[in-house]
Parts: C-alpha cells; sequence; structure tokens
C-alpha cells in the first residue's frame, strides 16, 4: 500500500469510502451505502472504476497494478465475501471445501503451503527464542504484523482504528499475542465493518486527541488517518444536505490530509457524545476478552508451538483432509497403498474379555473394582457446548449445555453422580466402609457451563458428597478455521467463532491446573472417565470390572467396548501393530476416529457377509486411566500431551453474525481425543504377539453389551423423524430394555418389549426407573426383587436401596419414594446405611389407571407424564413401610413420618394401617436390612435380617 502524488490506492476488496479515492462519484458512493451493496474484485477481472475514469487493469501475479505500486500484502490468502451480510469488510468463508481454481497451479504443490512453510518457520523462531524481547521483535518483523502495526490496514493504508486503540490500552505481553494472531494470518480479526466505522473513528479520536494530546506545533496523528475520519464525517452529512459533489478526483483529497489541526480538534470536540464513547468502550471490552482467549491458547498450545502452532495444526489438517479427497496429487499417499513402501503400521481386533459371555469372570472382575475403590477417582468432560440438542432455559431463554438435559427426571450429571453413589453403596454394604470418590470435572465457559454446573452443585448440596471431593476445572475455548481459507471465523469485530477444543485437552489441563497432584494427594491412583451424554456406561457390572481389571492387572489404560454397526459415526478400538527400523515390535490398544478411517486405510466392513455388526469395536470413551502414566505423558510438554488431534470438516459450523444473520461456514476447530492419550502408552516386543498375549499389554479392553455399555443423547429428535439413534428418545428407550432384561431375570412376568416405530407412534409399553444401588450389579437386585408380573403400560418408580419385592402384582403406576435413600446426611456428607428408608412388599396386588398414555404432554425420556391414579409410598428419614397379601385397587399415597413403620394388612373390613415409632435398636438399624457378602469367587450374596 503506498501514497502517491497521484492519489491513494488501496488493497482490494475496497471499502465505499477507499472507492472516492479511485474515482467513484460521491453520489455513486452514497447509493451504494445507503443500499448495502459492494462489489469485490476476483483475480483477472479488471477494475471499471479507474482514475478519472480510465481502465486499471490489475496484475494479481506480482500483487502490483500497472503502475507498479503493492496492492495487497503479498502471500495473504484472498476474502471471500460472505453472502448475505451487510457488510462491506468481513473475514467469513462460506466457500465449500474445494481447492479454488488457480492459474498455473503447480502439481506438487498445494494452494497453501507457502503459508504453511511461513508459519512453521516462524514457530521454530519464536521457539527458539530465548527471551520474550527476542520473540517481541521476531514478530514484529513479520510481514503482516508490519503491514497492520506500520500504518496499513486490510481495508486500506489508513492506520487501523483498532490496532491503534490496542496500542494505546494493551501491555506488552497483550500486544506480543495479538501480534501472533496477525502474524498467523488473522488480521481480519480486528477488521470493522463501515456500518461501525464512522461512530468508532469520532469517538476514537476524540479519545486521542484527550487522552494523549499533542503539542500545536506538530501535526496531529496520521494525515491519512485524518483525512479518513474527515471522509466519513462528509459522508454522514449527505443525508443533511442535497448539496453532493457529483465528482472527486484523488488530487482534490490532498487538502483534506493537510488540513490544519485547529480544524481537526473542532470535529473531535463535536464527536464528543455518548453513542461514541460507547463504541469505544464496546471495542476495548472486546480487545481485553480477545487478548484473554489468546492468552489461554498460547499458555495451553505450547507443545506445539501455541497460537501460531495453533494455525500450524490447523492448515496441516486441512491439507490433508483436502489431498486425502484428491488421491490423484502426489503428494497423498494412505498407508499401505501401492507404491507407498513397507507397511510399518497395521490394525486388528483386540482381544480382551466379554463380560455378556462370561458371567462369572464379570462378576469377579467387578468384585476387583469393588474392593478397590478406595483407589479409584471420576473425572468428567463436561465441556461439550451439545449444540444438537438445541437445549434452552424454558425461564431466561438461553442455550444450556449437554450437562443440564433433564433426563429420567433430573440432569444428565445427577444421573452420573448417583451411579457412582451406588457403587459407593455396595462398597460400603459388602466391605463396611465408607469411602467418597474424588470426581474432577471439565468444563468449559461455552453457554456458561462452567457456572451452570457450579450452582447446580451448589444447590444439590454437592450431592451429599462434600465441596472438598470436587475439582471443577475449565477447558480453553478455540477459534474455528474456515477450510477453504484457514481463517478464523468471526462474528462480530474483535470476536471469533469459539468452540470447545476437545474432551482430548482434559489430560494437559489436568495437569496444568493441578488435578493430578489433587487426586494423587487424596491416595487415587486410578480413575474411571465417562462422557456425560452416555447415561449408560453404569449398568450392571460395566464400571466395577473396567477398573477391576485394571486394579488387579496394574494396567495403564482401558476402554469398555462392544459392538457396532457398520457405518456408525463412531470411533472403533484397535490394537496397533508398528514394526521399528531395528526389528523390534511395538504394541497398544487404541481408538481410531471414524473420520480417520480412509486416510488409515480402515474398511468398515460387517464382520461376516450379511451381517449389520462392523468388523471392529466401538469406542464408547467410556475409560480406565492410570493417573501417573497419563500425567507423565501429559506434563511432558511436547505434542504427545495434546493427543489425536484431529479436524472435523465434514460438518459445516453453523453462527450468527452482529446483524442476527446466519452463516454456515465448512470448517472446524482444532480437537483432541482423550482416549488417544493410549497411543503413547506402548509396549515393545522383540517378536509378533498372538492375540492371547495381548493380556499381557499396559492397554486393555473389556466388551459388554452395547446396552450395557453406551447409548448416548447427543441430538434432539426432530418431530415425525423415526430414527432414534443418539437421541434421549433412543437412549431411554434402551433404559427400558435394559429394565425389561434384569426384572425378566428376576422372575417378573413383562410385557414384550416393541421396535423403534412403536415407540415413535405410541411410546414405551412400560416404565420402569430404579436407583442404582438397588445393585447395581444386577446380581444384587435379583435377590431383592423376586417373582410376579409387571402389566403392560404399567409405571414402576424404586428411589430407594433398601427394597424387597416378592411376587408383586403391577398394574398401573408404582412410585416408592425415600428421601434417605442410601443413609442420612450429617454434616453435608451422605451416611451411607445409616437412616435408610425401607420398604417391603410381599404378595401385593396393585391395581390402578396409572400413566395417561394419550397424554400429549408426555415426555417420557424426561419422565414427564401425566397420571390418572397411582400407587405413591414416600418415606422420611429411616421410616419403613410394609405390605403383606393386601390388594391396593385405585390412587393411594402412603406418606410416613421418619422415625416410623407403617403397616398394611388386609382384614374382613378391608385395609388396616398401622404406623408404629421405631424403638430401640430398630431406631438404627431398621426392622431388617439386607446383609451382603461376597464369596470366595465374586459372586455376591444377599441375606435379609430382622430385628
Amino acid at each position: 500500500m503506498e501514497v502517491s502524488s497521484m492519489g491513494i490506492l488501496a488493497r482490494e476488496p475496497l471499502p465505499p469510502c477507499m472507492s472516492v479515492l479511485c474515482g467513484e462519484t460521491l453520489g455513486g458512493v452514497a447509493s451504494r451505502l445507503r443500499g448495502g451493496g459492494h462489489s469485490i474484485h476476483r483475480k483477472g477481472q479488471v477494475k471499471s472504476q479507474g482514475i478519472r475514469g480510465e481502465h486499471v487493469a490489475w496484475d494479481e501475479s506480482s500483487s502490483k497494478n500497472t503502475w507498479g505500486l503493492q496492492t495487497r500484502v503479498p502471500n495473504e490468502p484472498q476474502m471471500v465475501p460472505q453472502t448475505g451480510s451487510r457488510h462491506m469488510l468481513h473475514a467469513l468463508s462460506t466457500a465449500s471445501v474445494v481447492r479454488p481454481v488457480e492459474e498455473a497451479r503447480s502439481l506438487d504443490t498445494w494452494r497453501l503451503d507457502e503459508e504453511l512453510r511461513e508459519l512453521k518457520s516462524l514457530r521454530k523462531s519464536l521457539q527458539c527464542a530465548a527471551s520474550f524481547e527476542e520473540k517481541m521483535s521476531i514478530v514484529d518483523r513479520n510481514r503482516r504484523v508490519r503491514a497492520l502495526f506500520g500504518g496499513y490496514g486490510r481495508s486500506g493504508i489508513y492506520v487501523n482504528p483498532v490496532v491503534d486503540l490496542a496500542m494505546r490500552v494493551l501491555n506488552g505481553k497483550d500486544l506480543f499475542l495479538l501480534k501472533c494472531m496477525v502474524a498467523s494470518g488473522q488480521d481480519h480479526v480486528l477488521d470493522i465493518p463501515p456500518d461501525l466505522l464512522a461512530a468508532f473513528f469520532d469517538s476514537h479520536e476524540a479519545g486521542h486527541s484527550h487522552v494523549s494530546p499533542v503539542s500545536h506545533e506538530q501535526p496531529s496523528g496520521n494525515p491519512v488517518k485524518s483525512a479518513f475520519s474527515m471522509l466519513a464525517n462528509f459522508i454522514k452529512s449527505w443525508d443533511k444536505s442535497s448539496d453532493v459533489p457529483v465528482f472527486i478526483s484523488p488530487g482534490d483529497l490532498i487538502p483534506f490530509m493537510t488540513e490544519s489541526k485547529h480544524s481537526t480538534d473542532m470535529e473531535h470536540d463535536k464527536a464528543l457524545s455518548g453513542g461514541s464513547t460507547a463504541a469505544v468502550a464496546r471495542f476495548t471490552e472486546s480487545m481485553n476478552y480477545l487478548v484473554r482467549i489468546l492468552e489461554r491458547m498460547e499458555k495451553f498450545y505450547d507443545s506445539i508451538g501455541g497460537i501460531i502452532g495453533y494455525q500450524v495444526a490447523a492448515l496441516e489438517l486441512i491439507k490433508a483432509s483436502e489431498l486425502e479427497a484428491d488421491k490423484s496429487n502426489p503428494q497423498w499417499t494412505r498407508r499401505g497403498a501401492v507404491g507407498a513402501g513397507q507397511l510399518k503400521k497395521r490394525f486388528s481386533v483386540p482381544h480382551g474379555p466379554d463380560l455378556a459371555k462370561d458371567h462369572k469372570y464379570a462378576n469377579q472382575a467387578a468384585s476387583w473394582g469393588l474392593e478397590g475403590l478406595p483407589d479409584m477417582a471420576e473425572i468428567y468432560p463436561l465441556g461439550g457446548a451439545g449444540d444438537r440438542l438445541g437445549l434452552v432455559d424454558e425461564v431466561t431463554g438461553e442455550c444450556l449445555p449437554v450437562a443440564m438435559l433433564p433426563y429420567c427426571g433430573r440432569t444428565l450429571l445427577e444421573g452420573l453422580i448417583r451411579d457412582l453413589q451406588g457403587r459407593e453403596y455396595l462398597h460400603y454394604k459388602v466391605h463396611g466402609v465408607q469411602s467418597i470418590t474424588p470426581i474432577a470435572i471439565m468444563t468449559s465457559s461455552a453457554k456458561k457451563n462452567n457456572e451452570r454446573v457450579h450452582a447446580l452443585c451448589e444447590n444439590l448440596g454437592w450431592f451429599g458428597r462434600g465441596k472438598q471431593n470436587f475439582r471443577l476445572f475449565e477447558q480453553p475455548l478455540v477459534p474455528t478455521v474456515a477450510a477453504a481459507d484457514a481463517r478464523w471465523m468471526v462474528s462480530d469485530p474483535l470476536t471469533a467463532v469459539l468452540k470447545p477444543g476437545g474432551h482430548g485437552v482434559i489430560w494437559k489441563l489436568a495437569s496444568d491446573e493441578g488435578v493430578f497432584q489433587w487426586l494423587s494427594g487424596l491416595g487415587r491412583k486410578a480413575a474411571i472417565v465417562r462422557q456425560i451424554s452416555n447415561p449408560m456406561a453404569g449398568v450392571d457390572t460395566t464400571l466395577l470390572a473396567l477398573s477391576g481389571i485394571g486394579l488387579k492387572h496394574n494396567k495403564k489404560f482401558g476402554f469398555a467396548s462392544c459392538r457396532r454397526n457398520v457405518g456408525a459415526a463412531e470411533g472403533v478400538n484397535v490394537l496397533t501393530e508398528q514394526r521399528n527400523g531395528d526389528g523390534s515390535w511395538e504394541y497398544a490398544i487404541t481408538c481410531i476416529e471414524y473420520t480417520e478411517f480412509s486416510k488409515l486405510g480402515i474398511a468398515d466392513v460387517p464382520v461376516s457377509s450379511g451381517s449389520l455388526e462392523a468388523q471392529y469395536p466401538a469406542n464408547t470413551n467410556v475409560l480406565y486411566v492410570d493417573l501417573a502414566a497419563v500425567e507423565r505423558i501429559a506434563s511432558s510438554r511436547t505434542a504427545a500431551s495434546l493427543p489425536g488431534i484431529i479436524m472435523n470438516l465434514k460438518k459445516p459450523t453453523v453462527f450468527y453474525d452482529q446483524h442476527g444473520l446466519k452463516h454456515s461456514v465448512q470448517g472446524g476447530r482444532i480437537e483432541c481425543t482423550m482416549q488417544n492419550i493410549a497411543d503413547s502408552l506402548v509396549n515393545r516386543r522383540s517378536s509378533i504377539i498372538s492375540p492371547e498375549e495381548h493380556d499381557e499389554l499396559d492397554t486393555y479392553v473389556i466388551y459388554n453389551e452395547r446396552r450395557k455399555v453406551t447409548s448416548s443423547a447427543k441430538r434432539r429428535r426432530k418431530p415425525n423423524d423415526a430414527s432414534l439413534h443418539q437421541t434421549p428418545d433412543g437412549s431411554f428407550l434402551d433404559v427400558t430394555r435394559n429394565a425389561y432384561d434384569l426384572l425378566r431375570s428376576c422372575g417378573v412376568v413383562m410385557p414384550e418389549m416393541s421396535g423403534n416405530h412403536c415407540y415413535v407412534d405410541t411410546g414405551p409399553p412400560f416404565i420402569a426407573l430404579l436407583h442404582p444401588a438397588l445393585g447395581p450389579v444386577w446380581d444384587v437386585t435379583r435377590q431383592k426383587i423376586k417373582g410376579g408380573s409387571i402389566a403392560e403400560r404399567s409405571e414402576l418408580q424404586l428411589e430407594i436401596a433398601e427394597f424387597s419385592w416378592r411376587d408383586v402384582e403391577l398394574s398401573g403406576s408404582l412410585l416408592v419414594q425415600a428421601t434417605n435413600a442410601m443413609g442420612s446426611v450429617q454434616e453435608g456428607i451422605v451416611q451411607y446405611g445409616i437412616g435408610c428408608g425401607r420398604c417391603r412388599l410381599h404378595g401385593v396386588h396393585i391395581r390402578n389407571k396409572g400413566v395417561d398414555w394419550d397424554g400429549k404432554s408426555n415426555v417420557y425420556w424426561q419422565h414427564q407424564v401425566h397420571r390418572h391414579e397411582a400407587l405413591e409410598i414416600i418415606l422420611h428419614g429411616n421410616a419403613e413401610f410394609e405390605a403383606f397379601d393386601v390388594v391396593l385397587e385405585g390412587s393411594h399415597r402412603f406418606e410416613v413420618p421418619d422415625g416410623h413403620c407403617m403397616r398394611v394388612t388386609s382384614g374382613a373390613s378391608g385395609l388396616s394401617y398401622m404406623t408404629t415409632p421405631l424403638a430401640g435398636e430398630a431406631a438404627n438399624t431398621g426392622t431388617w436390612f439386607w446383609q451382603y457378602e461376597v464369596d470366595i469367587v465374586g459372586q455376591f450374596v444377599l441375606n435379609m435380617v430382622e430385628s
């Protein structure tokens, strides 16, 4: 960009004001401003509005016009206009992921290779710098930084007012971060659209003249900036005056650029209005937020080069995606492809125990996990935004994160913690010792995730576990990158479109935030990791067996896996086998995301002809991790601390700009996958190992029925959509199927389960929701519930642990609610087994109208249903309820006060109710309780003890 005696030549695309400088009539500019029209000059086009009507040919190959003047920064990617926006200038790309046709394109280069090489060189220089001063010097020499901070902006030759503001309000370290962003090719984030430019210039110049006064002997600021400010005021006056000049030439603008300071100061004084001051305040606030995001990026991604390294990774992933799609390109070579040389890595199905087929081993492994519970922690990645669920707060209208999804009568987060409490209660009943497992929760600021999770925990008294047993740590938000030009998407000036950086950031973040040290200080050796969107992993023996095998055999990392259907959008668990140069072999069980199948040569084929089951099992992100082993990798400050870096370019990023306009841009953000930390936990062997030797590796896998491992709730089912996959409806239907399998195995006669289409049309055949502490191992539940029947369209809800069902016949609704389901709360902590509510139903026939299955407001997966009638039993404190050989017809509500026992019997005159206080030892232990034991082979044995 240069200023010549002939006028000003601006880099394209030209803003309206700069069109004046190139000879467009002021009337034409006014018309375009009012109509929102604009033009973008492409490569090879001829610019029709030349100086004084002449045509100026643009030679893009040299980035110079016919006068030889620089028109834009060399090698800078061309900006793509954003469809439908009123902006003249923007940073958003809506182009599809297709390489643009380039003139004389070399067959052995990618379209952004030069950009990639430049950023890699800059990253290396910054990593080698010995001091902050040296880093700043390196960045200041960058061509983009020189252009923007040296007086030239993306939208013209004027000093970008946002840059000038930044240089006045930011300290040196913050300026460095901003310059790193600019150096990475993201200077468009600092662009201001024309509709905000005039107000900003007024307030900016006014603020500048008062904050940093200049002597009258010296010219005020940049003359080009002054000219632009006056030009903006000139344009604003058109609406108030009909005296609009017909034409203005570049030479006519020279007096504007040399006008005296007195005249400019008068304009500054006029501009001191509340609206203008608010504009600067707004941009200052946005800038500070942007810098904080950049600060977090620079720190968190330090192992790959900070902000510059993030952009390098994005470019590399976009390149890999495009070259893989264009297999004719010489740069593309798939692993194992012809001509690629010897195949050094191969994949196979990992060997592991199947809990569904070996019931005795499942219980044995679960008993190991139960014994080792005091050595365990739980880690929940809750940072996902859950955009596909479309969850909205009914009161405020604000978008809600996945953790707040109301599922089966409570939030998903409450469901995860109830599962854990069920295992802790089982541990107490078997071993007689209370153990409270510490929980580390990774949140994010997306949709106020962090503050909402914290508020939920506070409101529920930290679930009776104590605040000291929770650790919340917030993951960074990262910019989304357009696939067409590798630019960050922007929704507003200084506002990048941000998303959570994937659950794989959890390891490095836990290391940076001291979470590993916290867990180690509590004596925890390993942890179970599960995702918030999967409420199914706590069923039966799955989690206990997973941790039991890991603890028993000193494993470093484990997966709970299950069958997967061909074509499912799910990753797979594989055994990787890699040959080294010295002839040795490295082995690890790990995960490959479905987006990487083609790149790695993974064939998504069935196990046998005609089968729907894929050859590789599903990765469910239900994990066992050895804390010390993972911490060593996470704290290494190498690329291994950010495992499985990917960018999903198959789905567009949807967002709204500051005008409320919707944009759908093909692109994504850098994501890490937490399960791929296993890639760094390899075992070396001198020769190839057999499947039987897989058990000797540090990584392992267990299998179970799919409904006992995963059934996620990730997207909202659309009206009239028959597909239930990954919806709350589908997940709830799997809860119902699990209840069917469990209750049938208890000897309860159940209505037959039907297919998905019946659920969509009429709802589930029944509702059965059981508290995890009733088991959670099904062998325990089977000894509490025996015989009887549940009729079709019935409802059973048991919020209780100490429960006995013998030959109960249910037709209608039965709701049992114990306020102390597992024990009483003392000083904020649930004391397991102390003051529990108890209920015994033996030989009882329950008949009522139950749920209104035709109710239009019923939402079954939320357990929001309208009932005609129900039998309700509510137990306060350690209250007890007993009913033997009676028929209970119609609606009944039995509410038993704390410290009392209610007995319902049948007499000659009908039902008899008797409520008596609990006395003596019964006041503490109740009139009966279940005694738990585990035999030598890990089988759970229960005996009822009556006092």
